[in-house]
């Protein structure tokens, strides 16, 4: 293994960071700031951020074929356009849970843009249990809810060859797998694949690498853990100097880089004096495996 180099690129102070994806045309790193209602775009090259914000907590931004992206806002998928900083609004789901909003969100390998619902949180990971539901926008903007009773839905992800679907519900304390088929967009045969230990906490945001195996960020663990799906065993434990880690993604010019994102919110000021840079984007080098590149939203 080369040495791993893990080091604060901006000290963004997001209340909950989340959604790393990188953008490779412009060399950035998108995310957003949940609880802020911003999406954000950190330049790789010139070190400055744009922000936009939006009017509900934006849980997910994605890229958008078009150009703009897409992000999940409230209880909305929303096309995002940069250069005014306006929202469309192409889909609303859980209208009669007033008390709900989106969570982690990903585009598949056919361009559609999954997400899933959760309850508000009263404190971080407290709240009403089973109100949300997975869903997935596709690119007619027609919507299909897969599954409800979801407590907190995350880290969501595809295999390589496109035929397992990889899911996190985070007070589950596992990464799920089911068979998917990409033709349909159409979920099966539920499965876990990794039960998390004690020390490594709640199973948050996850990508993929180009081996196959899963990187999932581990919220008040500190960590990313690097996970093989067919045997189910941890290869690999890499430890961050904040604990509210929430989400991963690969980036640089060879998706060589990890990028991670995480929270200081439920952090008081004793631990955000011992962790100073609770709430920024932080890059790892030298894992030694590359990611691949985000699949953008076809519609």
């Amino acid at each position: 293994m080369s040495s791993i180099k893990i080091e604060c690129v901006l000290r963004e102070n997001c209340h909950c960071g989340e959604s790393p994806v990188w953008e490779e045309a412009s060399n950035s790193l998108l995310f957003v700031d949940i609880p802020a209602k911003k999406v954000c775009r950190w330049d790789s090259l010139s070190k400055q951020v744009q922000r936009v914000t939006v009017d509900a907590p934006v849980s997910s931004v994605a890229l958008r074929q078009l150009g703009g992206y897409v992000a999940t806002v409230g209880t909305k998928f929303c096309a995002l356009n940069w250069e005014d900083q306006s929202t469309v609004v192409l889909a609303t789901v859980d209208k009669e849970k007033k008390n709900n909003r989106f969570n982690d969100g990903k585009v598949d390998p056919a361009g559609r843009y999954f997400a899933g619902t959760m309850a508000e949180e009263t404190a971080p990971a407290v709240l009403e249990r089973r109100q949300g539901s997975l869903y997935s926008l596709f690119p007619d903007h027609h919507v299909e809810k897969y599954f409800d009773q979801v407590d907190i839905s995350n880290g969501l992800d595809w295999s390589l060859d496109h035929k397992i679907f990889y899911y996190i519900d985070s007070l589950s304390y596992s990464v799920d797998a089911f068979d998917y088929d990409l033709q349909t967009g159409k979920i099966s045969n539920r499965r876990s694949v990794y039960k998390l230990e004690k020390e490594e906490q709640i199973p948050d945001g996850m990508c993929i690498d180009v081996e196959g195996k899963l990187w999932v960020a581990c919220y008040n663990g500190g960590r990313v853990i690097h996970l093989d799906p067919e045997t189910g065993k941890r290869l690999q434990t890499v430890k961050l100097p904040v604990g509210k880690t929430t989400s991963c993604c690969f980036g640089g010019k060879d998706y060589s880089e990890m990028y991670v994102t995480c929270a200081r919110d439920g952090l008081d000021s004793k631990g955000l004096l011992q962790q100073p840079e609770a709430g920024g984007i932080f890059k790892i080098t030298g894992l030694g495996v590359k990611g691949i590149p985000p699949y953008a939203y076809t519609g």
